[in-house]
């Protein structure tokens, strides 16, 4: 009988895997009883636990577990096989708990997730079987701690410490199934409105997120408390002026919303479901109030910010798929005018609505999103009808004040649904009434003209009106006035217009040759805290433009206050803003696309007498190098980061592109990356890398290859981030992209590859493997290079060797001839490909015979190469080719193999040698084994 513990525990193992489930019982029952490793301890128990649920012993597979998870509190596979073994013993609720663990400690364990679905199912069924409430403690019922915890929060003179509990206790209570429905039945929704209105911020909160967390999945109690509450009193408490609470609210109605919707969590509620009113009714009384919300004085700017959030999120379809727009034709019908009333507001004038700075912006995006849902001509024709009456309603020559909200609706709608906007500006008479109101002498009439012009200057046709009419009057305007706000507008519509009528012709037209001078002035508006936001974010709007010129760029990125602003500014939820930034570090960057000049060309324009544009001397690789290494000085990645994080809406296909131009930009010099993926920038760089412009998903692989080509990628993009990353690589091995972006992609492959097989897997999937093989044919010898290096990581991989035994393919010869090449890296990836290809499919030693005639000369090649790298991996080959058929060795000792494979062996022992002489020796050793040769002393 055994007496070491280990080696019992082995062969427990062994009738394990043998399904001989009692006598791995026996060995490691004698283990735990001989062992003494506290470790080791663990394990047996833990083994043992997994006998016994085999056996269906599940009491004892408990204990067990138990005793494992004693020793080692974090044993995962222990604290599994326990839930297992409870779920059968019928204790669920702790079985969830031990599966909650694993799942805390593998997130993304399918396995576990699984598991806590159909255990929380099933905790649930019992709970609305019976009636009862699932008991977490023993002795603690939900209704006892449902009444002390109200007891508590509705008495005044309670401890502030025990209130603040209490509260706490109570969302976590209504965010459970069977709490929430106890606090329904006993009276707690009335209970939960007194505490509202106590009018005390905290337990306002806490009610608000008790609410949310009872009606999350839950149609008919849903609806009961939205109709107990009523609709009314939610939209006043989101129009309170407190952040946090407006917030809260919003969220309880877009909890409340999806539930009518039928979305969120799958429901099991059998007779409950017969509660549920129409929801057709009352997803259009909450729409009504949402509206009524936009026009009303007595909703702060947060609480419309709110309602114009949930109309954006929760009208327009999510998929024009589905052909129901039903939604967006009732709020156009009933709320259009409500929306450009909003859009139209001026934040200078007395009567304006409580408005915060991104209110319009957010108007504007709805707007937009609603034309976008509009299926037909007709529709589009009826959306359009409604605002030209709106804007006629509000243009009267003998009341300047309504003239003035026509213009900034039109202002909006240009901000939103662009082609509206444009006809919009063709009514009779507006774009003269904007250049006139230019011209005024009231400051207002001047502020709101020039943001019109500004958004209206967008559109080259109308550019060109704008720049006959309207721009003597902007130069004017920046002249004389002394309001900043009007003269930073100003100066942004002389730089847009500019642009709008040609880079060159803009900038020395308007800014009179002196860029430096308008940039610095831009600057110190940026930088100038005392400016609204607003204001200031039309400062980032003037250097994306005025940054086209090299002096104003290099002097920009010197200017660590300004740059340090606007990448605070950059945080803002503010479509503009974002794009407005991105342009302005693309500028810097220089990572915009230039037309290559052909210097015969060049040569021929001069001799014709034509300017030829000439590269400023500041924009030459190394001021361009210096200025990226100030940008991440100042933390540019940090502020890409954040942008990247903005709402879709915000964040348009465009402002991606150019920011996965800055980040392929900031990612040139390898020294740098390790800086980028510090301050979020892999992350980062992924969503780009799926989402947007076709140039600007190139980018953003490009940068990722360049970050995975030489990062450790378990730092670079931790836990299942880094498959993401596979993806945007592959996208690269294509005919159509350059030959560095293919390299780069190759290098940031192999590292992945070199990781794990599940890494491989994934590569494999993605259907990389033809291309990479493709590359492995490249003339291009750092092509060849890296592709061979690749597939020398991936033929670790089963499904990889599969592919080379598989009859009528040249894969083997293509790996053999490189090995075989004269560039020492291909043959350094080849032969290490080729020894683990031998070395696990016998069937390959064979049929590297037969795929070419040269395999024996390159073979001794490589066992005699100079590079000890290659020899070593010849070497192996060889010991491979001997060990894998007695009659492939017979063949090789009769070629020249043998004195090479002597003259190695022979060699005296050597520390940085010693491997090679050892493959050399057993391969030496194999043959005395079959017997065709003899030592020395026996010849």
């Amino acid at each position: 009988q055994m007496e070491d513990p280990i080696q019992l525990k082995e062969e427990g193992n062994k009738y394990f895997q043998a399904s001989d489930y009692e006598k791995a019982l026996q060995s490691y029952t004698q283990a735990i009883k001989l062992n003494k490793d506290k470790a080791l301890q663990a394990v047996l128990y833990r083994n043992r636990a997994a006998c016994f649920l085999k056996k269906e012993e599940y009491a004892k597979a408990a204990s067990d577990a138990s005793r494992a998870i004693d020793i080692n509190a974090s044993d995962i596979k222990a604290l599994y096989r326990r839930s297992q073994a409870l779920e059968h013993l019928g204790k669920l609720d702790q079985a969830f708990k031990d599966a909650q663990k694993c799942a805390t400690l593998e997130p993304r364990n399918k396995n576990f997730q699984e598991t806590l679905r159909r255990l929380g199912a099933n905790i649930q069924e019992k709970v609305n079987a019976r009636g009862a409430v699932w008991v977490h403690r023993a002795g603690f019922s939900t209704d006892s701690r449902v009444q002390k915890m109200f007891e508590i929060l509705l008495d005044e003179n309670s401890d502030k410490e025990k209130r603040e509990k209490a509260a706490n206790n109570l969302i976590v209570l209504g965010r459970e199934e069977a709490g929430a429905e106890r606090i329904f039945q006993n009276n707690g929704v009335n209970l939960l409105l007194q505490l509202i209105e106590t009018k005390n911020p905290e337990l306002i909160l806490a009610a608000v997120r008790t609410l949310s967390g009872m009606c999350t999945g839950h149609k008919a109690r849903a609806t009961a408390i939205l109709h107990y509450l009523g609709i009314d009193s939610i939209c006043m408490w989101m129009s309170v002026d407190n952040e946090e609470i407006s917030l809260a609210v919003c969220n309880l109605l877009q909890t409340i919303t999806d539930c009518l919707l039928g979305q969120g969590k799958e429901e099991h509620h059998g007779k409950e479901e017969a509660l549920v009113l129409d929801t057709k009714k009352d997803l259009r009384m909450i729409t009504m109030r949402l509206l009524d919300m936009l026009v009303s004085k007595k909703v702060s700017g947060q609480g419309r910010d709110r309602a114009l959030n949930l109309l954006n999120k929760n009208i327009p379809r999510k998929d024009l798929k589905d052909h129901d727009n039903s939604r967006s034709i009732f709020v156009i019908d009933n709320g259009l005018k409500k929306i450009l009333k909003v859009v139209g507001q001026i934040p200078e004038m007395p009567d304006c609505l409580p408005l915060t700075e991104n209110t319009q912006l957010t108007a504007s995006v709805l707007l937009n999103k609603l034309y976008d849902d509009l299926r037909c001509d007709p529709e589009r024709d009826n959306y359009r009808l409604i605002c030209e009456e709106y804007i006629k309603s509000k243009i009267d020559p003998q009341d300047m004040d309504k003239t003035l909200h026509a213009v900034q609706i039109v202002s909006g709608v240009l901000q939103g649904p662009f082609d509206l906007g444009n006809k919009l500006l063709g009514m009779k008479g507006v774009m003269e009434m904007m250049v006139a109101l230019c011209g005024s002498e009231r400051e207002i009439d001047q502020l709101v003209a020039v943001e019109a012009l500004i958004h209206a200057s967008t559109k080259l046709s109308r550019a060109t009106f704008i720049i006959t009419n309207g721009v003597t009057l902007l130069k004017e305007i920046y002249k004389k006035t002394k309001n900043e706000k009007i003269k930073i507008r100003a100066l942004v519509g002389l730089c847009k217009l500019g642009s709008a009528g040609g880079t060159d012709y803009g900038l020395r037209q308007f800014a009179e040759g002196s860029t430096e001078k308008l940039a610095k002035q831009c600057r110190k508006w940026l930088c100038n805290t005392s400016i609204d936001a607003r204001t200031r974010k039309w400062a980032v709007e003037g250097l994306s433009y005025l940054t086209l010129d090299a002096d104003v760029k290099d002097d920009f990125v010197e200017d660590e206050p300004a740059l340090k602003a606007m990448f605070e500014l950059a945080k803002a939820s503010d479509k503009t803003i974002l794009y407005s930034v991105a342009s302005a570090l693309v500028n810097c960057t220089n990572s915009y696309d230039t037309k290559e000049l052909v210097p015969e060309l060049v040569q021929l324009a001069k001799f014709s007498k034509q300017h030829v544009p000439e590269e400023h001397p500041k924009d030459k690789k190394d001021f361009v190098v210096k200025r990226v290494k100030r940008l991440l000085k100042a933390g540019v990645v940090s502020a890409l980061a954040c942008m990247v994080k903005a709402d879709s809406a915000i964040l348009t296909d465009q402002s991606k592109e150019l920011i996965a131009r800055v980040f392929l930009a900031l990612c040139e010099d390898p020294k740098d990356r390790g800086t980028i993926v510090a301050q979020g920038g892999g992350k980062a760089l992924i969503p780009l890398a799926v989402e947007g412009t076709d140039v600007g998903k190139i980018k953003a692989s490009h940068a990722l290859a360049k970050i995975a080509a030489i990062s450790n990628p378990d730092i670079a993009f931790p836990g299942e981030r880094v498959y993401e990353v596979v993806r945007p690589l592959v996208s690269l091995l294509n005919t159509e992209r350059d030959g560095l972006q293919n390299y780069e992609a190759l290098l940031g492959l192999t590292n992945f590859s070199g990781r794990s097989d599940k890494l491989r897997l994934k590569i494999i999937k993605e259907k990389a493997l033809p291309d990479i093989e493709n590359y492995m044919f490249e003339n291009h010898d750092q092509l060849r290079q890296a592709a061979t290096e690749c597939m020398c990581n991936l033929v670790v991989n089963k499904e990889v060797q599969e592919r080379f035994v598989a009859d009528g393919n040249d894969r083997l010869k293509l790996v053999v001839l490189l090995c075989g090449e004269d560039d020492e890296k291909v043959q350094v990836a080849a032969a290490g490909a080729l020894a683990m290809l031998t070395a696990a499919q016998k069937k390959l030693c064979s049929k590297m015979t037969q795929v070419t005639t040269q395999w024996l000369e390159i073979l001794q090649r490589l066992c005699l190469h100079d590079n000890m790298e290659v020899q070593h991996r010849g070497l192996v080959i060889a010991f491979n080719l001997i060990s894998s058929d007695k009659e492939l060795a017979k063949k090789l000792v009769e070629s020249e193999l043998l004195e090479i494979l002597t003259y190695v062996g022979k060699q005296e022992d050597h520390p940085k040698k010693q491997h090679i002489i050892n493959v050399a020796r057993d391969c030496l050793t194999k043959c005395m084994d079959y017997g065709l040769i003899k030592p020395l002393s026996q010849a």
